[in-house]
């Protein structure tokens, strides 16, 4: 079970490429290279970070010192300022975050002995307490970012003058796109395999009344990959992108209580709340899904076999048929039509599609019906077919057919144009101090206040 918002990620990403600066002239020193606000830079966080860009398989040959270095300088002042202004990030959230990741990274390297060698760390205790103070910074970083750019809003009329001001030799060409729909046909859970897991769950429930640890549960048992490893902990207020059924649940509950079973689309859990902090709520939960038969899955695959027949055959057209059959409630009563979770738009350009959604559809023309695809969403086994509803070539841009695509871009601009204002600014009033061998970069924010 996730529960992560991609838009601000792709966004604050989108900020970041717009960071240029040269290659200094002298040789590297080690040792503090510059100095924000209460935050320290030292050489060695430079060298590290060039480790942990390879480690995500990107090609570090035409970053310099200079461009890392001017990176670190900037989310230093948004951290600075991020304290500045209050924001508060918890040690719990921040361990949450780097347990994940460690995990992940001792799955793909092997170990944990072979973690710490590859980051040139002396124990796991030494890789622990340094990305405790990088993830920190990130989080702080991240939510300054955000606090900046959320306030940004951007009218039809900005929108007009931003495209009216685009040279005609660079209006912007967007790909070729698709409309699809489809229809879900999930696996019926009989109610013994149910009930198994409702019951284990109230066992797991007195034993923590009765003294046990719920983090130890957790760990044991949780079938959320988001959270199992950490003790099932997660941190949410209102409007915390989780599903109904959960939050109704967990805002039902006062510190230390734990819920019953309850079912959500992702299974059954129970809910210990630890820590209410206003409109915020810390809690752990565990989450069990009933296991699928594989009757129940002949089932519904001979279902969506007899579904695609009749769409095939004319006897009902594949918006109907999603609308009486499919068991994906956000599209049945849409006729199946997918939205993009970028634009909220019923159009995905090709080039920019979820790999394994383009291999499904990149072959099928307007009209053609997939034979049934299996799925795995998180070890939830379902069968889908899709549709191409419409298809879009390649276009110049085009104000009112790409106005959604046009918006997007300028409020980008507006965005860009507030965060280089606000870091203008908080450059004059904060200490900075950059070591000799770095002040031959040119930057493109003023760091040496010259």
């Amino acid at each position: 079970m996730k529960f992560t918002n991609k838009n601000t990620f792709l966004l604050l990403a989108f900020l970041a490429a717009f960071l240029t600066y040269a290659q200094p002239k002298k040789q590297k020193v080690d040792g503090v290279i510059g100095v924000v606000g209460d935050y320290v830079i030292l050489d060695s966080d430079i060298d590290l970070e060039f480790i942990n860009l390879k480690a995500q398989g990107i090609d570090t040959k035409n970053i310099t010192r200079c461009e890392m270095f001017g990176k670190q300088l900037e989310d230093k002042l948004y951290a600075h300022h991020a304290i500045q202004d209050s924001i508060v990030v918890t040690d719990m959230e921040v361990n949450a975050f780097l347990n994940e990741q460690i995990n992940v990274a001792v799955e793909q390297m092997g170990s944990m002995e072979k973690v710490v060698k590859y980051y040139k760390k002396k124990s796991e205790e030494d890789l622990r307490s340094h990305f405790f103070d990088v993830v920190k910074l990130n989080k702080l970083t991240t939510q300054m970012q955000k606090q900046i750019i959320d306030k940004v809003e951007i009218t039809p009329e900005e929108v007009r003058n931003f495209f009216r001001e685009i040279p005609q030799d660079e209006i912007p060409i967007f790909g070729a796109e698709v409309e699809i729909a489809q229809i879900i046909v999930k696996p019926v859970i009989n109610e013994e395999e149910k009930q198994k897991v409702i019951t284990k769950l109230k066992e797991l429930r007195q034993e923590v009344l009765n003294g046990s640890s719920f983090f130890s549960k957790a760990v044991l048992f949780s079938e959320d990959p988001g959270s199992s490893s950490n003790g099932g902990y997660y941190k949410m207020n209102r409007k915390t992108p989780f599903v109904k059924e959960f939050k109704d649940v967990a805002f039902s509950l006062g510190e230390g209580e734990i819920s019953e079973p309850f079912e959500t689309e992702f299974g059954y859990h129970i809910i210990l709340v630890e820590k209410i902090r206003g409109q915020e709520v810390e809690l752990r939960h565990i989450l069990m899904a009933p296991k699928v038969t594989p009757q129940a899955m002949k089932d519904a695959k001979d279902k969506i076999d007899a579904i695609r027949a009749k769409i095939v055959s004319g006897e009902i057209s594949f918006a109907d048929a999603a609308k009486s059959d499919s068991d994906e409630k956000e599209t049945k009563n849409n006729g199946g039509v997918l939205l993009n979770p970028r634009t909220m738009e019923p159009r995905f350009e090709l080039t920019k599609m979820d790999p394994s959604l383009y291999g499904q559809v990149s072959a099928l023309q307007v009209n053609d019906v997939s034979r049934p695809i299996l799925e795995d969403d998180r070890g939830k086994k379902f069968y889908k077919i899709i549709t191409v509803n419409k298809k879009t070539e390649e276009h110049k841009a085009e104000f009112s057919q790409d106005y959604i695509k046009i918006k997007e871009l300028a409020l980008r601009d507006k965005q860009i144009k507030e965060i280089g204002k606000w870091s203008e600014e908080k450059i004059k009033e904060t200490y900075i101090k950059i070591n000799d061998e770095y002040k031959s970069c040119e930057f493109t924010n003023n760091w040496l206040k010259n």
